[in-house]
């Protein structure tokens, strides 16, 4: 099956579904604190996203039990929603999918909560810029291996793992679409980018090792050596001459910033 090519006008529904996921984000980031569990954030997520007309794209996908994936510590994707408190000094990925329009937004952030240890907060910092520095190769012209090499030669530079079992996607109609998009590999390597591509960028990075665990559940993925792990996501679609970036970290970051119990990554 071939890699999906979208019309300007589909290219504007998958934007108006992202900019669901970043206000999505946004109220999380109110609502984040030492203290809440999982579980109300994905209660707080789920409805959030139905009062705005629209379905969480993850609950029930595959039987994904939850609405949101809920990733603490070295905890890399895919986990789940727990009753268990977060602590100070946790950080923990969040990844939101919305279904609105016929068309799915996909993307992640991770907070970080209380004091959180610098050499953690330097593991979000490089996570977080490497997605920008993905997002910034998918120009027409490009293969998908451009985006690869950018994260990994930036992550690795730092002596950190990038994950190789997980990888990010296309995103449209469909909520994982092709091409895969892997966080390693070489520019000249994987399918030519062409304009109309919308793909979810998305470093899985590491503070220690690469190598990862599944848990009995099914879902959630564990770095092998248990330490922490942090993921950032972005939908862009790909450009003549320019990404053009349909999701956005504004409104979460500036909620950050108001919420004294979050650390800014900056």
């Amino acid at each position: 099956m071939g890699i999906p090519i979208k019309s300007n006008e589909q290219i504007e529904l998958c934007r108006l579904s992202s900019l669901l996921v970043e206000k999505t984000l946004a109220a999380v980031a109110t609502f984040m604190r030492p203290g809440i569990s999982g579980v109300e954030v994905d209660r707080l997520a789920d409805g959030f996203i139905r009062d705005h007309g629209a379905v969480p794209s993850f609950k029930n996908y595959n039987g994904f039990p939850y609405s949101i994936c809920f990733s603490v510590n070295e905890h890399v994707v895919h986990g789940f929603p727990s009753k268990d408190p977060i602590r100070d000094g946790d950080i923990v990925s969040v990844d939101v999918g919305v279904y609105l329009n016929g068309f799915h937004g996909d993307f992640a952030y991770t907070f970080a909560v209380g004091e959180v240890d610098d050499s953690i907060m330097n593991l979000l910092r490089v996570t977080k810029k490497a997605a920008f520095l993905g997002v910034e190769k998918a120009i027409q012209g490009n293969r998908v291996g451009a985006i690869s090499e950018a994260i990994q030669s930036y992550t690795e530079s730092f002596g950190f793992g990038v994950v190789r079992e997980l990888v990010g996607h296309g995103v449209g109609e469909n909520l994982h679409e092709s091409p895969e998009v892997p966080n390693y590999g070489k520019k000249f390597s994987g399918p030519v980018l062409r304009k109309g591509m919308v793909l979810a960028i998305e470093p899985m990075i590491n503070l220690g090792k690469k190598e990862v665990n599944v848990l009995e559940d099914g879902w959630t993925i564990v770095t092998r050596d248990r330490k922490p792990s942090a993921h950032f996501e972005h939908n862009v679609a790909v450009g003549v001459n320019q990404y053009d970036l349909l999701s956005s970290y504004v409104e979460i970051e500036k909620n950050i910033r108001k919420n004294s119990n979050l650390m800014f990554v900056d």
